[in-house]
């Protein structure tokens, strides 16, 4: 039992558990792949018809036949052509044949994607919007197929302990769809095709809270799950592709810390973020969020907690 209790201990560390990037698909990319076929990319000019909507081919492994992709009327042609070679939607086919994947077992099909809306972060797709047919081949019927694809994100427990009390740091801020003022973990997306959760975690706790954290005392939560889950968790799968990795940082500060960090205002301003400080006691915490990260990563914490999976005793903090 020792041996398994070590061994645990051992896994659920940042340092051994660093995640590869994902592995490529096994075939190229919708733009590559549509360049191959004599329809290519239909484009709708201003002297055609409405009727003539942006449209291609691609070949999906699991499909029965090409799967036709259409641009919604009045998209940009350049914005169907960036969903197309999306990190979001290449992974979003991936996930159609993984081993749990909607194509796998035969019953389902994929035949047609419609691309409804883009938004650009940059130079790279932030957000695609876009709705799938997928029929069950034995009643004919489609199974609902509307998608709001984010891609990974990342949200992080911060613990301090100060004076035999322990807090929890979140983040207040507005969020615009559903209309309020939200205390939540610190969290951010992943910004790049890499897979660096834990890079990334660190990187958005600096930016929303100014606390800078080392690697090396980061613990991943969800890599504690089985590995069937993927290791992540998934707060909307209904509607939305996000899956979220949950970390843990603990560490021992004075109270004046404690003190600072009440009420302190940060966030990336010319970005929009409008962020202020709550340093909440950590026994309080389930009850001063509806969060879902914030609740996730207590049920996890305290499990592991329970398991004897977490190291002893937190290091003293240089916040």
């Amino acid at each position: 039992m020792a041996t398994v209790a070590a061994t645990s201990r051992a896994r659920c560390l940042l340092p051994f558990r660093h995640r590869a990037p994902r592995p490529p698909l096994p075939f190229p990319s919708p733009i590559a792949r549509a360049a191959t076929h004599r329809r290519g990319v239909r484009m709708a000019s201003s002297e055609a018809s409405a009727s003539a909507p942006l449209s291609t081919t691609i070949e999906v492994p699991g499909a029965a036949a090409p799967v036709v992709v259409v641009g919604a009327p009045g998209l940009p042609e350049a914005d169907f052509r960036n969903a197309l070679d999306s990190s979001l939607f290449k992974q979003w086919l991936s996930n159609l044949q993984s081993e749990k994947g909607v194509l796998t077992y035969g019953r389902l099909n994929l035949t047609r994607v419609l691309i409804q809306g883009v938004d650009m972060f940059g130079k790279r797709v932030g957000f695609l919007k876009f709705k799938a047919d997928i029929i069950d081949e034995e009643t004919k019927t489609k199974v609902p197929g509307i998608v709001f694809a984010r891609g990974p994100a990342v949200a992080v427990l911060i613990l301090l302990e100060s004076n035999g009390q322990t807090y929890a740091v979140l983040t207040e801020q507005v969020r615009v769809p559903i209309g309020k003022f939200v205390l939540e973990l610190p969290a951010g997306m992943l910004d790049d095709e890499k897979g660096d959760f834990v890079g990334t975690a660190v990187r958005e706790v600096e930016e929303e809270t100014g606390i800078k954290l080392n690697l090396e005392d980061m613990v991943d939560l969800t890599a504690l799950l089985n590995p069937a889950t993927g290791g992540r968790i998934l707060p909307s799968p209904g509607g939305c592709d996000e899956e979220i990795g949950l970390f843990l940082y603990r560490g021992r500060v004075d109270e004046e810390t404690i003190r600072s960090l009440q009420g302190k205002e940060t966030g990336l301003r010319d970005h929009g973020e409008l962020i202020k400080l709550r340093v909440v006691p950590y026994s309080q915490l389930w009850r001063s969020t509806a969060d879902a990260k914030a609740l996730c990563a207590i049920a996890l914490y305290e499990m592991a907690k329970r398991e004897g999976l977490l190291p002893s005793s937190p290091p003293s903090a240089n916040l």
